[in-house]
This record gives structure tokens, C-alpha cells and sequence, in this order.
């Protein structure tokens, strides 16, 4: 997988993006199962199992750009396509990827996924990853690439303050995700240990990762988020956190909660900031950018007209092709055959080798000229 950094773009609002790891036995046969049972059940249109190499050899509709290959670490690619209200076409595509450590079974295999729509993302449409992942508590698709860090449920913030500020500068500077931290004001029962993002709409409630801190944190808490990120959690509330770069439009005191009741009721004002904030410009990664490059330029499942359209600008740049190769080799066939013309001048006019003398070569270089600039037109034809 490519190396994270942080690209000059946002997140296009018609894309849904998403990165993890799977700490299964046989991811891929987990999606493989669920892609078919969608499809009996007619959820889904139509879907495709691919081998990352052959897939970034088949011949496709536009130019390849390089980072539109998964790869040479890429496993597996799956494509998938469905339609939302009104009949809005949704595309997308999950890789899975080895594991760049030999540590599987701590690791996972990480995964990547790109979607997008053909307008603009809506939160209620359903979520991208439960279209590829079974959404079941029995299958732990749901690691983020953030050791220590999961979605679908909390995350209580790691005790010592070192490891808390190495965990907040993953999660603001890796993850794909928006990290909300939620303060216990007191310990919560069994519904107040229930996740708050459980309450977000479905495309939204993968897309976000939910952190606790425990009520004796919330001095350590709070010194280490204004240390590391510039913002603090009020004592029973909650902070949707930063990310960086900095989000234009992000303040702290605007996504701060004062007051969050772990009940099992709705968080309603903490969850209208967790969705503010997700419809804010989000600043797309590079390794997300090249997710979602490979998305739209190396698609494979098409439908009858796209195959249709596919087919005739396949022929349409073909026919340009040849056209350039006859030109190319008319212009060779016409550079041989004046070079051909310049030999016989220069050999007389009847095909056997003269040597001038040194008078004449001095008093007349033209053909030899004339052979040499020939020559060159030949080796250069589109001079």
C-alpha cells in the first residue's frame, strides 16, 4: 500500500472513502459471500472478483495513470454496483492488500475502499462497507489502520500520556475517519456503553470512530488534546477532534459539546456536530486520492451501454492509432526513397562508387550534403 501523506484536495462530495483491516482468517471469502448474498437478494446490481494483475492489465476506456494500480502487494479487487433513491447508480471497488508486516494475525489484512455516486453523497443511503462487509459483531472487518483503534464501537484512550498524544497524532494525521472523543462523566451502564455513532445515519455511522475517556481521565484527557491538538473536552461532554491539515471552516469551540448524557438516548446536538463536520471540505489523503484514481479509471464492471460506448471509443482510438502508424510509415518510405535518390547522385548517376578528387570534393560538397541531411530525415521522420 502506499505510504500515507496528505493530498491538495478534498474529499469529492460524491465519494465515500474507507480504510481498514481485517483480522479474519479469509477476508476475501467473507466479502465473496456477502457480495453474492446481496446480489440474490437483489440488493446489489452486479459484482465483480478480480485479480489485482490481471485487472491492471485488461484494456480500459482512458489512459492509465500510475497510481491508479493497486499494487504489487494487492490480493484481491472487487467491484460493485448498485442503486440508492431515485435510482442513482453507486460504483465502488474493495482491495485487499498483504499485510506489509509478517504479523498477521496482530495486523490484519488491511483494506481500502472507494465508492462513489452520481451525484452527491446522502448520509441515509447505505453504508459503502456493509455492501463488502457482513454487518455482523462476528466478523472483525472493522480495525482501523490505527493500532489499538476500531470502529462500531468505543475506544477507551490509552492510560499513559505518551501513548494518548501518539494515538491522537495517528488518528488526526492517518485516518481516513472523523474521531469524535466523548467524556464519562461517571461510569456508564450497559446502554451508556452502547456507541453513540450507532445513531448516525448509515453511510455516516462507518465513517466515523468514537474514542471514550474514562472519568478520572479528564484532566490527562484534556492536557494532552490542548498539548498536542489546540482543543479541549469539557468534563461530561464531547469534541469532535481536528484534523490535519487543518480543516477551513474547523473551530474548536463550534464542535464542542458540553453536556453528553450516556444513557442510550439520542445525543442529538453531538451527533449535528459529529454531521456538520462530516460536510465540511475533509482534506483527502494521498493513499484515498489513489483509491479513488483507481475507481474511476480502472473500472471494470460495465453495463450493456457502458460496454457499448466502451466499444466504440476502443475503436475510435484505434482507428487515430492506425492513422498515425500510416503516416509514420509513409514518411519512412518517402525519407528511403530520397535517401536512395542522394546515393545515386552521389555515386554519379550510375550506381558505381566514384572518389572525387580533393579539388572537387572542395569545389562541390553538395551531394555528399544531400546524403547526410537524408540520412538524418530517415532516422528522424518528423522533422
Amino acid at each position: 500500500m502506499a505510504k500515507n501523506s496528505t493530498s491538495s484536495t478534498a474529499v469529492p462530495d460524491t465519494a465515500w472513502l474507507g480504510s481498514g483491516r481485517h483480522l479474519g482468517p479469509e477476508p476475501e471469502r467473507d466479502v465473496r459471500r456477502n457480495l453474492i448474498a446481496l446480489k440474490a437478494a437483489q440488493v446489489i446490481d452486479d459484482f465483480l472478483d478480480l485479480d489485482p494483475v490481471e485487472a491492471a492489465r485488461s484494456t480500459d476506456l482512458y489512459p492509465r495513470d500510475a497510481s491508479a494500480d493497486p499494487g504489487p502487494l494487492a490480493r484481491r479487487l472487487f467491484e460493485a454496483r448498485w442503486r440508492v433513491a431515485d435510482g442513482v447508480t453507486v460504483r465502488a471497488q474493495l482491495t485487499t492488500y498483504e499485510p506489509e508486516s509478517r504479523r498477521a494475525d496482530r495486523d490484519g489484512v488491511p483494506w481500502v475502499l472507494a465508492a462513489e455516486a452520481e451525484r452527491a453523497w446522502d448520509a441515509s443511503w447505505p453504508s459503502p462497507a456493509t455492501v463488502f462487509w457482513p454487518d455482523s459483531d462476528q466478523v472483525a472487518w472493522d480495525h482501523e489502520k490505527v493500532p489499538g483503534v476500531q470502529l462500531r464501537t468505543p475506544n477507551h484512550l490509552p492510560k499513559d500520556d505518551d501513548e494518548l498524544r501518539r494515538l491522537l497524532r495517528a488518528c488526526t494525521r492517518q485516518s481516513w475517519f472523523v474521531h469524535v472523543v466523548v467524556h464519562e462523566a461517571m461510569t456508564p451502564d450497559a446502554l451508556g456503553r452502547r456507541p453513540v455513532t450507532a445513531f448516525l445515519p448509515p453511510s455516516l455511522r462507518h465513517r466515523v470512530v468514537e474514542h471514550r475517556a474514562t472519568p478520572d481521565q479528564a484532566l490527562t484527557a484534556d492536557f494532552a488534546m490542548k498539548r498536542e491538538l489546540g482543543v479541549g473536552i469539557p468534563r461530561g461532554g464531547a469534541v469532535v477532534l481536528p484534523l490535519t491539515p487543518q480543516v477551513p471552516g474547523y473551530d474548536a469551540e463550534r464542535f464542542t459539546v458540553r453536556n453528553v448524557f450516556l444513557d442510550g438516548t439520542e445525543p442529538t446536538e453531538l451527533l449535528d456536530k459529529v454531521k456538520e463536520f462530516a460536510a465540511l471540505p475533509l482534506p483527502m489523503r494521498a493513499d484515498a486520492e489513489q483509491a479513488l484514481t483507481r475507481l474511476r479509471q480502472g473500472w471494470h464492471l460495465l453495463t450493456q451501454d457502458e460496454e457499448l460506448v466502451h466499444a466504440r471509443a476502443m475503436v475510435t482510438r484505434y482507428a487515430k492509432e492506425l492513422e498515425a502508424m500510416t503516416a509514420s510509415c509513409d514518411l519512412y518510405r518517402e525519407a528511403a526513397e530520397t535517401a536512395l535518390a542522394a546515393l545515386a547522385e552521389a555515386n554519379g548517376g550510375d550506381g558505381v562508387p566514384r572518389t572525387p578528387s580533393p579539388s572537387a570534393a572542395k569545389q562541390d560538397a553538395s551531394p555528399l550534403k544531400t546524403l547526410t541531411k537524408t540520412f538524418g530525415l530517415f532516422r528522424n521522420p518528423n522533422r
